[in-house]
């Protein structure tokens, strides 16, 4: 795979975890449940430690990444999606974040399983369960305000 390739990939990473941090961000400021801005504050600062680790890849070019030929990275399942609104209604927000975040961990699991090297590969392996664990808790948040009736 060319660097061009890699560096598109990642910049595609990148964009995504900004659009995230941002609307976790805006999500964060709006009128909602305490523990529930708090969850997204904290999502919001996680998606921007991401967004970091992503870039510090570019920013080294001694230590470059090295992924298999053969390797499909999903890219296009992840380009030309709904755009995340913070004009959303709440939970129609919430489904659409969760959606993006098995995206994200998707993703991250593909780039693992294409790394050359054990310790790439643990990185991106990382980057996915944090977006698992994104996506644990907006299910929880997600079933709790859809499915009212049932707690």
């Amino acid at each position: 795979m060319s660097l061009s390739s890699i560096e598109a990939i990642l910049n595609k990473a990148i964009e995504q975890e900004v659009e995230a941090y941002e609307f976790y961000l805006a999500l964060s400021q709006k009128d909602l449940d305490a523990s529930i801005k708090q969850i997204f504050t904290e999502l919001a600062a996680e998606e921007k430690d991401h967004k970091l680790l992503l870039q510090s890849f570019l920013d080294n070019p001694d230590k470059p990444l090295r992924f298999k030929p053969s390797a499909d990275f999903k890219v296009a399942e992840t380009v030309d999606g709904p755009a995340l609104s913070v004009d959303m209604k709440p939970v129609d927000a919430i489904a659409l974040a969760m959606k993006r975040e098995e995206e994200a961990m998707n993703r991250y699991t593909a780039f693992a399983e294409s790394s050359e090297t054990a310790e790439q590969a643990k990185v991106f392996q990382e980057l996915a369960y944090m977006e698992q664990g994104h996506k644990t808790r907006l299910e929880e948040i997600y079933t709790n305000m859809a499915f009212p009736e049932m707690w």
